[in-house]
C-alpha cells in the first residue's frame, strides 16, 4: 500500500464515535431499564395498596359492635381481595395474611366484637421480578407489600354540636341505647363530662359564637360533623348559649338570637314558667322577669308522685324532670348524684295542673296515651291536638295562674314571643325541642379540653324538657343557670325518623392510614 494512502487511513476520523456509543449503550440501557422497572414496581405497589385500602374499607363496614362483627369483617376482606385483579406480573392472586382489630387507631387491640372499632389489613408481600434492571448487574427482584387501616365514621348533619361521655363506658363501651330510652338526662350541668369539657362540640365556628348560632338558629351555620370524628369544645356554657337554647321555648327577645339566622320557638312551648304581660320592655326574657317561676312551683318532697288529691300540685307546670331528680333523690338503678334518671315523671300531676284536675283514667281515655307515657309522647300529642278541648280546657291554650287584668301571670302552651311564630315539625321542618347528641367514650379516647377526631359511639336523640335558667324555688334544690335537662328518645335515625327533617345520619367507612 502506498505510504500516502496509509497515512491518510491513519488520520481518518470516520466512525470514531462508534466505540463511544458502544461503551455508552450499556449504561443507557441500564438507566432506561431501571426507569422502566421502577414504573412497573410503582404500578404494582399501587395495585397492592388499592387492594389493602379496599379490603380495610370493606372490613370496617362490618364493625357495628354486634356479635360476629370481627368474623364478618374478616370474611369481607377475603371476598373483596378474591375479586380484585391479579398483579401486573401475574404471579397469582393477592393474598391477605393478617387482619387485626383495634379499639382505637392502632394502639389498643380489640378484645371483643363490641369494642372492635378499627381494622388493619396487611396485604401479603409480593416478589416482583424486574425485566431490564439485571442487565446492569443490579438486583433482579424486590419484595412489595401494603397496609391500610380503616374505621366506621358516623356523620350527622344539621344538628347542634352537643355531646356526652358514655356514662357506662367500662361495662358498655358500645353504648346500648335501649338502656337509656325514656329516661331523664342532665345533658349539661352538674360538673363536667370530662376534664375541661361540659357537653359541647366544636361546630362550624370556633368558640362560643359558633355554638350560640348552632344552638339557636333553625338553619345551622354548618352542614355536617365529620365522619372521621368530632372535636370537643372546652369550657362551660355562657349566658348567650343559654339564651339561644331558650328561644326554642319562646323565651327570649330579638337580642337572644344571633344575627344572620332565625330562632323560632316550637309550636308547643309548654314550660314551667309564667308570663308577665305587663312588662312591655324586654318582656320575653327571663333576666327581666318577663318569664318567671310560678309562685307555687313543682317541688316533690320525696321520690314519689304528688298526692292524687292535688293538695300539693303547683299552680304552673311544664314537663318536669324525673321525680328522682326533681326531689334530689337516688334514681332507680343509678348512684346518688347520677346524671341519668329512671324515666319516672309525674304525668298525673301534669294533666291535673294543666287540664282542670282531670284524673288518670280521664286523660288516658281522652288522649289514648299510656299511663307511663313519656314527656315527648305527651308533647307530640298536645301539638297534634292544639286548640281542641280536654276536660273543658284548650290544649296548648293560655291559662291565668295568678293575678288579674294587667297584673295577671299566665301559663302559655303556644308561642307568644317568638317573632317567627312556632314551628310544627314535619317534612323538612325540624322539631325545635329535639336534639341529636354525640356519645363518646371519653376515657378510652383520653378526652381532655380541646380533643379532636374522636370516634362517636352512637348518636342519641333527646327531647328538651325545660328552659335553661336558675330556679330558686322549683324542684327541691332549684336549678343552676347552666343546666340543660332532656329526656332520651332513642338512637338518631335518618330524615324524618330523626329530627323531622333536621337530621341526616351517614355511617361511612373511612381510611385512617
Amino acid at each position: 500500500m502506498p505510504r500516502s494512502r496509509l497515512n491518510a487511513w491513519a488520520k481518518a476520523t470516520d466512525g470514531a464515535v462508534a466505540p463511544t456509543v458502544a461503551l455508552s449503550l450499556v449504561a443507557l440501557i441500564g438507566i432506561g431499564g431501571v426507569a422502566f422497572d421502577y414504573a412497573r414496581m410503582a404500578g404494582m405497589h399501587s395495585e397492592l395498596q388499592n387492594a389493602a385500602d379496599q379490603a380495610a374499607l370493606a372490613a370496617a363496614t362490618q364493625l357495628d359492635g354486634k356479635t360476629d362483627a370481627r368474623s364478618r369483617a374478616t370474611a369481607a376482606v377475603t371476598d373483596i381481595v378474591s375479586n380484585l385483579s391479579r398483579l401486573a406480573d401475574d404471579k397469582g392472586a393477592i393474598a391477605v395474611p393478617t387482619v387485626q382489630f383495634f379499639q382505637d387507631q392502632g394502639t389498643t387491640a380489640a378484645t371483643s366484637d363490641a369494642n372492635a372499632r378499627f381494622v388493619r389489613v396487611r396485604v401479603d408481600g409480593r416478589e416482583v421480578s424486574y425485566a431490564l434492571t439485571p442487565i446492569v448487574g443490579a438486583f433482579s427482584s424486590g419484595l412489595l407489600d401494603a397496609t391500610a387501616m380503616a374505621g366506621m365514621g358516623s356523620a350527622v348533619c344539621k344538628v347542634p354540636p352537643v355531646m356526652i361521655c358514655n356514662p357506662a363506658e367500662a361495662t358498655d363501651p358500645n353504648f346500648t341505647v335501649a338502656n337509656y330510652e325514656r329516661k331523664g338526662l342532665l345533658l349539661v350541668g352538674n360538673g363536667s363530662w370530662s376534664p375541661g369539657n361540659f357537653g359541647f362540640l366544636q361546630g362550624g365556628e370556633n368558640g362560643n359564637p359558633g355554638i350560640v348560632k348552632a344552638v339557636g338558629w333553625v338553619s345551622l351555620p354548618f352542614d355536617c360533623t365529620p365522619g372521621t370524628g368530632v372535636s370537643t369544645k372546652p369550657g362551660n356554657m355562657g349566658s348567650t348559649i343559654a339564651d339561644a337554647f331558650n328561644t326554642r321555648f319562646d323565651v327570649g327577645d330579638a337580642g337572644s338570637c344571633p344575627s344572620g339566622g332565625s330562632c323560632p320557638a316550637s309550636a308547643n312551648s309548654t314550660k314551667d314558667l309564667v308570663k308577665d304581660d305587663s312588662k312591655s320592655n324586654n318582656a320575653c326574657i327571663v333576666h327581666n322577669k318577663g318569664w318567671q317561676e310560678a309562685s307555687k312551683p313543682y317541688v316533690p318532697s320525696s321520690n314519689a308522685a304528688l298526692p292524687s288529691n292535688g293538695s300539693a300540685d303547683p299552680n304552673a307546670m311544664g314537663y318536669p324532670r324525673d321525680i328522682c331528680h326533681a326531689s334530689n333523690g337516688v334514681c332507680a338503678g343509678q348512684s346518688a348524684g347520677s346524671k341519668i334518671g329512671d324515666g319516672v315523671w309525674d304525668v298525673d300531676a301534669y294533666f291535673r295542673v294543666n287540664y282542670g284536675g282531670v284524673n288518670r283514667s280521664g286523660w288516658m281515655a281522652a288522649t289514648g296515651l299510656a299511663a307511663n307515657a313519656t314527656r315527648y309522647e305527651v308533647y307530640r300529642w298536645e301539638m297534634a291536638h292544639a286548640g281542641t278541648p280536654l276536660n273543658g280546657y284548650t290544649v296548648l291554650g293560655t291559662r291565668t295562674v295568678s293575678g288579674s287584668g294587667a297584673n295577671a301571670l299566665k301559663a302559655r302552651g303556644a308561642p307568644y314571643c317568638s317573632p317567627s311564630g312556632g314551628l310544627t315539625p314535619g317534612g323538612s321542618t325540624p322539631d325545635r325541642r329535639r336534639l341529636s347528641v354525640a356519645v363518646v367514650n371519653c376515657t378510652a379516647n383520653g378526652v381532655n379540653g380541646n380533643s379532636t377526631n374522636l370516634p362517636v359511639e352512637k348518636w342519641l336523640d333527646v327531647f328538651l324538657v325545660e328552659p335553661v335558667l336558675k330556679r330558686d324555688k322549683t324542684y327541691k334544690t332549684g336549678t343552676a343557670s347552666d343546666e340543660v335537662y332532656v329526656e332520651v328518645i332513642g338512637e338518631t335515625g335518618t330524615g324524618s325518623n330523626g329530627t323531622a327533617g333536621q337530621v341526616v345520619q351517614r355511617n361511612v367507612p373511612y381510611l385512617v392510614k
